[in-house]
């Protein structure tokens, strides 16, 4: 169990709030009656992009729904909001939601005190938030069986590939890769038969987290950890990034920029491209008219199923208030909705973490049958394996480690086995 430090557990005995230790939840208030604001610290808004309009547009139905509500937005990067969030509550500005990225579920949990969901809707309303969205997504936010970050934006790692260089390349584009070698090999003989890049994965840059590298080190039956035991330099996980250095040399995987490697595919110099759904649109756009874009399942190791990770994030509440507390459900509630995948789906490119409006003409039917290619990803959901989070107060740092020595095992020169183990033995006396 989660323990919070002394201040914390003193200001929830005072104000009669829930802790990690078990103590009384004063729970959300039964309804809104009075105007009340919020705010909402989001990340699609930090930026001029698709997600930052439909996400206004989500906000703007959502408060003409619900006129007693107002919702205050803080549009704050992914890697800097966790940041903003510390500073603002240390400054006495209470947040009362945000979207955050599942790699801080622990520190958000115990150190930035989200509230556990089911402590603070109870059973009842809890079991409303949650109905009919998938369980698999819903456990990535949950520590001691206690929901802190509901499933919000999400997708995971499909394989991009350009038709087009298939067919320059000889291969054929309606059977694209499915293994590992299969990938090699396609992308030896992009290199060798046209002015183009054969592979590259969204792995290494600053902004991706590790959610790729994790899905490849799984797919191969590894771990990253086991408790608090790091693991990643097990057998399996460097056979896995073996693999990758094999393609390197061969020639087959590219040496991007790590911090923009999209720019590449979208430009139509990058046959295969392994990455999350969110740029999906983004590369649609880009080929329209110059080239055709396909998609497919991320690649196995021989016939060993495929566990694709998770990336995207989590809604977590941090209000302390019932009525602010009750605004933030009913705000959690509307963007989880079908209407708010539906538009979190066709107009950002994330997964709809309710399945049923797939084929909805209601909802996403439309939208689906216009743009095949959201399926391999949408079938990848019956495998979805956590994105591990790293726990302790250096859990960024001890993630940075075992990312860095991936880089350099994947595009330096050293030994891999003495890459991994060596950033392993180090990154371990991080671990709490």
């Amino acid at each position: 169990m989660i323990k919070r430090n002394f201040l914390k557990l003193l200001a929830g005995a005072s104000l009669g709030f829930t802790t990690l230790s078990g103590m009384a939840f004063a729970q959300m208030a039964d309804a809104i009656t009075e105007p009340v604001t919020i705010t909402f610290y989001n990340y699609n808004l930090a930026t001029a992009s698709a997600g930052a309009d439909a996400t206004r547009e989500l906000l703007a139905k959502f408060e003409a729904e619900n006129p007693n509500i107002k919702v205050e937005t803080v549009g704050v990067p992914s890697n800097e909001i966790v940041t903003r969030l510390q500073a603002d509550m240390a400054a006495g500005r209470q947040p009362d939601v945000a979207q955050l990225v599942f790699r801080d579920l622990y520190y958000i949990a115990s150190d930035l005190g989200a509230n556990a969901l089911e402590d603070m809707t109870g059973a009842d309303g809890y079991a409303a938030l949650a109905d009919g969205m998938l369980p698999r997504g819903l456990d990535l936010g949950k520590i001691d069986d206690k929901t802190y970050g509901l499933a919000y934006t999400f997708s995971t790692p499909i394989l991009y590939y350009n038709a087009d260089l298939f067919r320059q390349a000889g291969l054929d584009p309606d059977n694209p890769p499915k293994t590992w070698a299969e990938v090699k090999a396609a992308a030896e003989a992009i290199v060798a038969k046209t002015d183009a890049e054969g592979f590259f994965p969204g792995a290494y840059g600053p902004a991706d987290g590790t959610f790729v590298y994790q899905a490849i080190l799984m797919s191969n039956g590894g771990k990253v950890r086991d408790g608090n035991t790091l693991t990643f330099a097990n057998p399996e996980g460097i056979e896995a990034v073996q693999m990758l250095r094999d393609m390197v040399d061969s020639g087959a995987h590219a040496r991007l920029d790590p911090t923009n490697p999209s720019e590449a595919m979208a430009a139509g110099q990058l046959g295969m491209f392994l990455y999350t759904s969110a740029v999906q649109n983004s590369l649609s756009t880009a080929s329209e008219g110059n080239w055709e874009l396909r998609v497919a399942a991320m690649p196995s190791f021989g016939d060993k199923p495929t566990a694709p990770t998770n990336s995207g994030s989590a809604l977590y509440v941090f209000s302390k208030d019932p009525v602010k507390q009750r605004a933030s459900y009913e705000l959690m509630k509307f963007l989880t909705s079908k209407y708010g995948y539906t538009i979190i789906t066709s107009k950002i490119g994330y997964l709809p973490l309710r399945l049923d409006i797939v084929d909805d003409p209601e909802f996403l039917g439309p939208w689906t049958q216009s743009h095949p290619l959201i399926r391999p990803n949408l079938e990848q959901l019956s495998r979805l394996t956590p994105n591990v989070a790293f726990p302790g107060p250096n859990y960024r740092q001890a993630e940075a480690m075992m990312k860095e020595s991936v880089v350099e095992a994947v595009l330096g020169d050293g030994d891999v086995t003495e890459v991994l183990s060596f950033a392993q033995d180090n990154a371990q006396s991080l671990m709490p």
